[in-house]
């Protein structure tokens, strides 16, 4: 029992300078500016909308829970804290997205580009959506960071990446992952 404590400690002793390393060099890499950074929603029990969903009234949609507003204040504390420079930061213009948008960061547009296409009533927009992002991005030429609050399907479609909720990826202009940043809820 008392090698498995010592090989405990000697694991955390081992692995917390590394970790600490590397948020550090991400949060060097988000002061330099110039990335996309995605993030996926704050905390929404449930998957996929309802079927009334109406993308006008937020009672008829999947929300966030308590936990998920929670995240979205951390989400907003750690750009803070870290005085991480923003340009803009674009919502999709779900509910669930637009509060946690709201909550993290006060200002924001929404752009229908970031909208879900999760269900087969809206499936049929994914390819134009990610066509829109990516005319969009090739537009952008900013030294600032820019921030989507969008959905799971948006950030895996566009960054082949499965993102939890809350989570902040970060891509480079060209859609490459550099680093993600997982927030509790």
């Amino acid at each position: 029992m008392k090698f498995l404590k010592f090989l405990l400690i000697i694991f955390i002793s081992i692995n917390s300078p590394i970790k600490a390393d590397s948020n550090q060099n991400i949060i060097n890499e988000l002061k330099r500016g110039g990335n996309l950074i995605f993030i996926r929603h704050a905390y929404a029990p449930g998957g996929g909308d309802p079927k009334n969903f109406d993308i006008k009234d937020c009672k008829t949609q999947r929300n966030l829970s308590n936990s998920g507003r929670n995240q979205a204040k951390k989400i907003g504390t750690y750009f803070k804290e870290n005085n991480i420079p923003i340009s803009k930061v674009y919502s999709s213009e779900w509910c669930r997205c637009k509060e946690t948008a709201s909550i993290a960061f006060n200002n924001f547009e929404t752009k229908s580009f970031l909208n879900s296409f999760f269900s087969s009533q809206f499936a049929k927009n994914k390819d134009p959506q990610m066509k829109k992002l990516k005319t969009f991005i090739s537009n952008w030429n900013e030294n600032k960071n820019l921030v989507f609050v969008t959905h799971y399907v948006v950030i895996s479609e566009s960054l082949n990446y499965a993102p939890s909720s809350g989570e902040i990826v970060i891509s480079s202009k060209d859609f490459k992952v550099i680093d993600t940043i997982e927030i509790e809820y």
